[in-house]
C-alpha cells in the first residue's frame, strides 16, 4: 500500500479502479474503518469539464454564475465587465505569471473622491480550489447588480474601492482544467528535481519555509527557493506593499473546511487587534449561518485549522493590513474539492452574507 494513513487521523485516498479489490481487503484487515465517497472520480470530474457547449458559458451578457469557468472564459468576462460597467470597473494587470499569462484584477467601486480605503480579495491561490475563483466571480456579479437597489452594497462601493483577483494561480488553474485537476501549486520548473510548482500560499516573506511548509521541490506545500520566488506571490506582494496604506482588509479564499481564519497561521499567539478582528469573525459567521444554517468554525488559523508558515494572510497582516481573512469555503470533505455546481450558488450566496458583514465592520469605528 503506498501511503501511510497515521492512527486517529482521517486520510482522503484516490484509488484506481483497478486496485479497489486489493485495497478494500487490506483495510478491513488491518481494521481501518472506510468510506467510499466518490466511487466514480473520474466521471464526477467529467462533470464539471465537460458538455460545455450547450451550458451557455461563453456567453457574456448571459454568463452562467453557477458553473465552474476555464482561465479563458474568466478573463474574457473580466475584460467585458471593464468594457460594459467602465464607471464602477477598472481591469489592470499586476504583473506576469511565471507561464507568462497576465495577472489580472479588477477594481470596483464608484470614482466618489480622490482617496478611499480599500479591500483586497483574491481567490484561487490553489489550483485545485474552483469554489475560490467562482466566489471571486459571484461578489463581482452581486456588486454590479445590487449597487442601485441595496443599500448596503451602495455603501460599499461609494465608501471603499474593491481589488478583486479571481484567480491568482492562473498558470496551475489552467493546468487543472487541461491535465491534472488536483493540482495545487504554481508551475514554475525545478531544475534540480523534476517538479513542478511552488505552494504560492508558503511563499511569503513570513517566517518562510518554517513549520507547515516543505523544503522538498516534489511536495504540494514546497515553500520555493526563496521567499516571493514565485512572479505571482512577487506581483502581489508589489501591489499590496504598494497600496499599504490604503488596503484595510485581505480575504483570501480557499476550500474545503467551512471555516473562517484570521492571524496567525505561523505561530500560537494572539494578534493585537484581537477584540475587533474576533467580533468581525464572530459577526461574519452568524450572518453566513443565517442563509442556509451552515455553520463556519472560525478562529486563528494555527489552532482552527494548521500550523502553517509563509502564508499570504499573515504577511498581509504583518505588513499592516488590519483585517486579514482566509476563507476555508465548503465542503467538510464529502465532496472536497469536486463541489458540485450545483452547490456554487448556495456557498456563494451565504459567502456573500460573511463579507458584506466584514466589509461594513470595516466601516465603523473598533476600539
Amino acid at each position: 500500500i503506498p501511503f501511510h494513513i497515521v492512527e486517529g487521523t482521517v486520510a482522503d485516498v484516490r484509488v484506481p479502479q483497478n486496485a479497489t479489490r486489493s485495497l478494500l481487503p487490506y483495510l478491513q484487515q488491518e481494521n481501518i474503518q472506510y468510506t467510499i465517497l466518490i466511487s466514480d472520480l473520474q466521471q464526477a470530474i467529467e462533470n464539471q469539464t465537460g458538455g460545455r457547449s450547450h451550458r451557455n458559458r461563453r456567453s457574456l451578457s448571459g454568463y452562467n454564475y453557477e458553473v465552474y469557468h476555464s482561465l479563458e472564459e474568466i478573463e474574457d468576462w473580466m475584460h467585458y465587465l471593464n468594457r460594459t460597467f467602465s464607471d464602477l470597473v477598472h481591469m489592470f494587470s499586476v504583473g506576469k505569471s511565471y507561464e507568462g499569462r497576465p495577472l489580472y484584477v479588477l477594481k470596483l467601486g464608484k470614482r466618489s473622491r480622490p482617496y478611499k480605503k480599500a479591500v483586497w480579495i483574491d481567490c484561487g491561490i490553489h489550483a485545485r480550489e474552483w469554489i475560490g475563483p467562482a466566489f471571486c466571480q459571484w461578489f463581482v456579479k452581486e456588486a454590479l447588480q445590487t449597487y442601485q437597489t441595496d443599500p448596503d452594497m451602495r455603501k460599499m462601493l461609494t465608501q471603499l474601492y474593491f481589488y478583486i483577483m479571481p484567480v491568482f494561480n492562473v498558470d496551475g488553474y489552467s493546468f487543472s482544467w487541461t491535465n491534472d485537476r488536483f493540482w495545487r501549486k504554481t508551475r514554475s520548473k525545478n531544475t534540480r528535481f523534476h517538479c513542478h510548482g511552488v505552494d504560492a500560499n508558503r511563499n511569503w516573506k513570513v517566517k518562510w519555509c518554517d513549520e507547515g511548509a516543505s523544503l522538498h521541490p516534489c511536495d504540494d506545500t514546497y515553500c520555493g527557493p526563496f521567499p516571493e520566488s514565485e512572479p505571482e506571490v512577487k506581483a502581489v506582494a508589489h501591489f499590496l506593499r504598494k497600496h499599504r496604506k490604503q488596503i484595510k482588509a485581505y480575504l483570501s479564499f480557499h476550500a474545503y473546511a467551512q471555516m473562517l481564519l484570521y492571524p496567525y497561521s505561523y505561530k500560537y499567539a494572539t494578534i493585537p487587534n484581537f477584540n475587533c478582528v474576533e467580533s468581525a469573525a464572530y459577526n461574519a459567521v452568524n450572518a453566513l449561518q443565517s442563509a442556509y444554517g451552515v455553520r463556519y468554525r472560525y478562529g486563528p488559523a494555527s489552532s482552527t485549522l494548521y500550523v502553517s508558515s509563509g502564508s499570504s494572510m499573515d504577511w498581509a497582516y504583518k505588513n499592516g493590513i488590519p483585517y486579514a481573512f482566509a476563507f476555508e469555503l465548503r465542503d467538510t470533505g464529502h465532496f472536497g474539492f469536486l463541489l458540485p455546481e450545483m452547490l456554487i450558488k448556495p456557498t456563494c450566496t451565504e459567502t456573500m452574507l460573511a463579507v458584506k458583514n466584514i466589509t461594513l465592520h470595516l466601516l465603523k469605528k473598533c476600539n
